[in-house]
């Protein structure tokens, strides 16, 4: 059924702002200049325009009405309206209740980018939709757009609910109080009034949850009316108010949360918002009162706003239905002034990350993460362009995995819409080599005079050598003919007469392990004197330990002190040691030396810090 409404009552229902379930908006929202609404003769191209400049309270012109279905909105922020680059959003509200939820956008756009306009089309449903400029500081820039079906004149009344709450008995009776909340929407022209009456009164606005106390039975009527003058049926709700039970004597429980933006040292910038809560599961909340600094309680309606600079203490309490008053409750906050104009840019940074070849190639994949901060009004975008690309949002650090040099270029822009210069930084992907299964390779040579039976004279040296093509030699090793191994550091002379064979191998930086290869030759004695600067001590002396055996020449001029040469470097002690044993155990096989002798020179070279 359609109803058209009086004169009066239709001003009324225009000066009216319906805001269901709760959800209270500021009144005073900053808009200029609205737009004229697109005709429905163009619903299927229609262009929303909105215009932002210096101002960070309002944009300057915007669109109120639409037409259901396609639609292009654009978001125009040029140097024509902007002479201080200030950049600004176009952001649709998805989360608060009574609004359209159905499109996602949020544009940016500022003098300096694309020439200061940001489009997107989208699709339009009826309803109302909130928008919002999303930069910190900008919250006033906020309005509606209301959506129309098209298409005809609205004939279709409003839908409308009712819910009711409170705490409640066995029987279903509310105790103490129960609140009732109205909702209404309208798909077509959009809900213009809601009203209300209890127990048959008459009618009256509802603009908020109405709170009942009085004790018996009672009957809520609600209807609608939506901006074509449609009138809903009247609806109704029913419930009993019984009084609560005497024996509560348990105060309720009551809380405060403190929101707003703070300052690193946790002050609130420009006001702070405090919300309390309370709970009584006996006889229910009665009232919540509040009192900032000094004043006197008074009634909680709502979140506190306190926006005088200083430091400041909220007191808070509550009581239930039967009277139990809670503890008092405070929370201290500071709230400072909003900091000075911020005329410096951001500071920006980049770093990469990833495996790397030897070149300083990155494999297969480059990580590049860029750092921005700003000490002043705060970080707004950040933006990078990879090999020329058109610059776009930076939000997580950026893969970069195709191969070829690459540089990535990147800039943050403030809250106070202040710029930084573009940095750079440069790199290049490469394809990760296929993994390395070869050992090395390996060889020895072995050098020295000789005589003509190819035995080396007095000494003999061993080089060995290894090669890798894969991912490169990680260690050499060899080892003697007693099993003594080492790490292969260079070339290794040995000057114990004998016949002597060298094992060695390679490990490569894979782990993989070539075969063990060996060299074998025979050092013999030199006609001459092999040592001319002898060591011509009595006695088998090793540091400051006197064997008391005879220093005798083993047959080419050399003493037995000058064949152990104690003076000589090795890589360690336990080196030193096993090059003593190996001389005595040449000396104990043709008859130098006995095996006791030789334990005793062993011994001596152990106790001895040779190699340490």
């Amino acid at each position: 059924m359609s109803h058209r409404a009086g004169p009066a009552l239709t001003a009324f229902r225009r000066r009216a702002l319906i805001v269901l379930s709760v959800v209270l908006l500021p009144l005073s929202l900053a808009v200029a200049s609205p737009a004229r609404a697109v005709p429905a003769a163009v619903a299927a191209d229609q262009v929303l325009n909105w215009t932002a400049g210096d101002d960070i309270t309002k944009y300057l012109t915007v669109p109120t009405q639409a037409v259901a279905g396609a639609a292009t909105l654009v978001l125009t922020n040029s140097e024509a309206t902007n002479t201080t680059g200030m950049p600004h959003t176009l952001t649709f509200d998805t989360s608060t209740e009574g609004y359209n939820h159905d499109v996602n956008v949020n544009l940016f756009t500022s003098p300096f980018t694309n020439g200061g306009v940001a489009q997107q089309t989208v699709t339009l449903t009826p309803g109302r939709y909130r928008y919002f400029c999303s930069i910190p500081g900008h919250s006033g820039m906020v309005g509606e757009l209301v959506v129309t079906a098209g298409g005809g004149e609205d004939t279709t009344a409003p839908t409308v609910a009712a819910n009711v709450t409170g705490s409640q008995n066995a029987d279903g009776d509310y105790v103490g109080a129960a609140t009732v909340t109205v909702t209404a929407t309208d798909a077509d022209s959009g809900v213009d009034t809601v009203e209300y009456q209890l127990d048959d009164t008459s009618f009256l606005p509802y603009t908020a949850p109405v709170r009942i106390t009085s004790l018996g039975d009672h009957s809520v009527q609600f209807r609608a009316t939506d901006q074509a003058g449609n009138l809903s049926d009247v609806g109704s709700v029913s419930f009993s108010i019984v009084a609560p039970d005497p024996g509560d004597t348990t105060a309720p429980t009551v809380t405060a949360t403190v929101a707003g933006n703070q300052d690193p040292a946790g002050n609130y910038i420009g006001s702070a918002t405090v919300t309390l809560t309370a709970t009584d599961t006996e006889s229910g909340v009665a009232k919540i009162e509040y009192a900032v600094d000094e004043a006197a309680f008074a009634t909680y309606t709502g979140p506190v706003g306190v926006n005088q600079v200083g430091m400041h203490m909220v007191h808070y309490r509550a009581t239930d239905v039967a009277g139990n008053v809670s503890p008092e409750g405070m929370v201290h906050l500071i709230v400072v002034p909003p900091p000075a104009e911020d005329t410096t840019a951001p500071t920006v940074s980049s770093s990469v990350a990833g495996d790397r070849d030897a070149g300083g190639n990155y494999l297969d994949v480059a990580m590049v993460t860029v750092h921005a901060t700003d000490t002043e009004s705060g970080v707004a975008t950040v933006e990078y362009s990879l090999d020329g690309q058109p610059f776009t949002a930076y939000t997580t650090a950026v893969a970069v995995n195709s191969v070829g040099a690459h540089t990535v270029r990147y800039r943050a822009t403030d809250v106070a819409g202040n710029t930084s210069p573009v940095g750079t930084t440069t790199f290049t992907v490469v394809h990760r080599p296929d993994p390395d299964t070869t050992a090395p390779t390996t060889s020895a040579a072995v050098s020295g005079n000789r005589d003509a039976d190819g035995n080396y004279v007095g000494s003999a040296t061993v080089a060995v050598t290894a090669t890798d093509a894969g991912s490169g030699v990680q260690s050499i090793e060899t080892a003697d003919g007693e099993g003594n191994w080492l790490v292969y550091t260079g070339p290794v002379t040995i000057r114990t007469l004998g016949l002597h064979t060298v094992s060695y191998w390679a490990t490569d930086q894979a782990l993989n392990v070539s075969d063990v290869k060996t060299v074998s030759f025979t050092v013999v004695a030199s006609s001459g004197d092999a040592c001319p600067d002898s060591d011509s001590r009595d006695t088998v002396i090793i540091g400051e330990d006197n064997t008391g055996i005879n220093n005798v020449d083993v047959g080419n001029g050399c003493t037995i002190n000058d064949l152990i040469a104690e003076r000589a470097s090795y890589p360690d002690h336990g080196s030193f040691v096993r090059h003593v044993t190996a001389v005595t155990d040449s000396l104990v096989a043709v008859g130098t030396l006995t095996r006791r002798q030789q334990g005793t020179i062993v011994r001596a070279a152990a106790r001895s810090d040779v190699g340490i």
